[in-house]
């Protein structure tokens, strides 16, 4: 037999099975396709519901569509329902105030309230998780129609605020100095989801600290301070940001309990139920999309403003 046909003779064919480094690209490839498929739906969700219609919005606003007229009627107006608010709507510079003074009294008051009811239900008592049920139960109602609803006859004349401290009140609804104040007791009364989210924070903070606090001489208060305040920066970070975008935003209980009006007096017209008045009840779309984006500007200024602070005050791991 030839030398070389016995050479291919005795060589045997390779049964050796790809290694694993050959395979991982391949591997990743897959990986990478199943998880696009997976963001396929979310991904056609956030352009058909969110980025398409911000961006249309966003042409509306330099123009004066009135959501009537067919788009080939439509003109453009340019910078004109910008310069309108600042300049030629009163409405407009008092639905700001109003929406400030709201954010500006009921996020503190809520966020006090969330904090104090927290740590007393820090400890395990008995019935805390009762209490813990209980406090949260309003949170669960959110903004709803019926709590607006159930918030309205409540402050009414005849409602269970006067009846049950015995007073000969006015209908506090329809009082310019106090349908406002209302509201605000409404929004610090939904505490329940920032005291849940304190009362995580504060599990994490070590016993240690109040117990070496203590044996120092400090009291509950200087531990408070000194302890427990620093421990909890970063969920008062966290709850200060949601909060506080989440109180400019309110508007299921201005609408219900005004009846949609902002009244008595504008005295409940907060920013969005002004720009949702604009646009669905008076027609002035273009003016209102102009309104939705100046407010978006302004909570990402809130935000960004929040965050660079922050800094000073909010203690992470090693760096408290």
């Amino acid at each position: 037999m030839p030398p070389s046909v016995l050479k291919h003779a005795l060589v045997k064919p390779s049964t050796a099975k790809p290694s694993a480094a050959s395979t991982r690209p391949v591997k990743k490839k897959r990986e990478g396709v199943a998880g696009y498929v997976f963001l396929t739906p979310w991904m056609l969700g956030l352009m058909g519901i969110t980025a398409v219609p911000m961006l249309g919005s966003l042409v509306l606003s330099f123009t004066n569509y009135d959501l009537l007229s067919p788009f080939t009627e439509v003109q453009w107006v340019g910078l004109k329902n910008y310069a309108r608010m600042f300049g030629n709507d009163p409405h407009y510079l008092h639905a700001v105030r109003v929406t400030l003074v709201f954010g500006l009294v009921a996020v503190p008051l809520k966020l006090g309230a969330a904090l104090g009811v927290a740590v007393l239900l820090n400890r395990e008592r008995r019935f805390t998780g009762w209490f813990r049920g209980l406090f949260y139960l309003p949170s669960l109602l959110g903004g709803s129609v019926a709590l607006a609803l159930v918030w309205r006859a409540m402050w009414s004349r005849d409602g269970a605020f006067n009846t049950l401290f015995g007073l000969d009140g006015p209908n506090w609804i329809n009082e310019p100095d106090f349908a406002l104040g209302t509201l605000v007791v409404l929004g610090v009364w939904q505490f329940g989801a920032p005291m849940v989210i304190f009362l995580a924070g504060l599990k994490q903070i070590p016993t240690e600290l109040y117990e070496a606090a203590s044996v120092d001489g400090a009291n509950k208060l200087r531990s408070f301070w000194h302890i427990t305040l620093p421990g909890l920066s970063p969920v008062i970070f966290f709850n200060l940001v949601l909060e506080t975008i989440h109180g400019f935003q309110g508007f299921t209980s201005a609408y219900v309990i005004s009846g949609g009006t902002g009244g008595p007096i504008d005295a409940t017209l907060m920013y969005t139920l002004y720009l949702y008045r604009t646009g669905w009840s008076e027609y002035q779309m273009g003016y209102a999309s102009a309104m939705a984006w100046v407010f978006l500007v302004a909570i990402a200024i809130i935000t960004a403003v929040l965050f660079s602070t922050g800094r000073f005050w909010v203690h992470y791991g090693e760096n408290s």
